[in-house]
């Protein structure tokens, strides 16, 4: 039997395209936060206090992200973090 023709062996080829499906495919389900702008970030904390998950400071400008007891000055760090932190628990859950 001959050895095939390395030209015509497309096997190295169909390994880097699976590659760079699976890459697409980890980059889709990403939380990405670098996209959260200040107008979206006040949206989410507004929505978060509604929902008791965020505890205003009054007097202080502080944020207390109450399921971790975090505080936080900036309603766009808080927003960041909320969204980190939800994507966590989310992996933790679907990984049991």
């Amino acid at each position: 039997m001959t050895n095939p023709n390395p030209i015509d062996d497309t096997a190295d080829d169909y390994s880097r395209f699976e590659a760079r499906l699976v890459a697409r495919d980890q980059d889709a389900t990403r939380v990405v936060t670098a996209d959260l702008g200040e107008t979206t970030a006040r949206q989410l904390v507004t929505e978060l206090i509604d929902n008791s998950v965020v505890t205003p400071v009054p007097g202080k400008r502080v944020f207390i992200h109450e399921p971790s007891g975090t505080a936080f000055d900036s309603s766009t760090q808080l927003a960041v973090f909320h969204q980190g932190w939800t994507a966590a628990r989310n992996a933790d859950k679907e990984g049991e």
